[in-house]
């Protein structure tokens, strides 16, 4: 007798699967010592915990058929790949159009100390699920714009290929809600050195996975931090 089990997801002729990886912890940020910046962002090293939550991360993927790693130009991301590109024998392709969102007159970690202080500005910005609340941040529209062309392009050069892109909590977020139709800010919260799934297909974002941090647990509960 014939049977028909259930479908299990294949991914389709020509599309590229990312899996997305938020970098790892980066140091505190503290009032006399702001982050130093990069194009105007704040370009934080890792912390102690986030090198950790890097070799974690690079012991969970160097086994697996991977045919590129990318990074942003901001210098947590390439910390965390490295272990990763040392199990691969790969070097790192950087990809600008990945960084974090832009944080106007928050950035150099003053974003952590309004978040701390659960300033009525941030409070809004919860609220209103944007960035731009905050003078001179970055709007939706403008993101959707750089990170839609930086996904283009990996996609254009991967067909039927598996990358790993090491990119941050504000970015895996915006892809997530923008794929699934979600609220803006839905995915915003994902822990350092998580994995989150999406396949590239015919022009759309299919999501595949959210938030998987079952390689860290050795390094107990780091809780969730926050975007940046």
């Amino acid at each position: 007798m014939k049977e028909y089990r259930q479908h299990r997801f294949e991914r389709p002729a020509g599309a590229v699967e990312v899996i997305l990886v938020r970098h790892g912890e980066s140091r505190a940020a503290k009032p006399d010592e702001p982050f130093p910046l990069v194009g105007g962002q704040g370009d934080p090293e890792l912390s102690a915990l986030g090198v950790q939550q890097a070799k974690l991360v690079g012991q969970r993927l160097g086994s697996e058929k991977i045919d590129a790693v990318y990074v942003t130009n901001l210098r947590r991301t390439a910390e965390t790949a490295a272990p990763l590109l040392g199990h691969l024998n790969l070097e790192a392709i950087k990809e600008p159009d990945l960084r974090e969102v832009h944080l106007g007159d928050w950035e150099g970690g003053i974003f952590r100390k309004k978040v701390h202080e659960n300033d009525p500005l941030y409070q809004k910005m919860q609220s209103e699920q944007r960035w731009d609340v905050i003078p001179g941040a970055e709007s939706r529209e403008k993101l959707t714009l750089r990170v839609d062309q930086a996904l283009e392009r990996i996609a254009q050069r991967h067909a039927n290929e598996v990358v790993v892109a090491v990119v941050h909590g504000g970015i895996v977020g915006h892809i997530l809600a923008h794929a699934s139709g979600a609220e803006p800010f839905a995915f915003n919260g994902c822990d350092n050195g998580s994995i989150s799934h999406v396949v590239l297909t015919e022009g759309k974002i299919v999501v595949r996975g959210f938030n998987d941090r079952s390689h860290l647990v050795s390094l107990g509960d780091v809780g969730i931090a926050v975007p940046t």
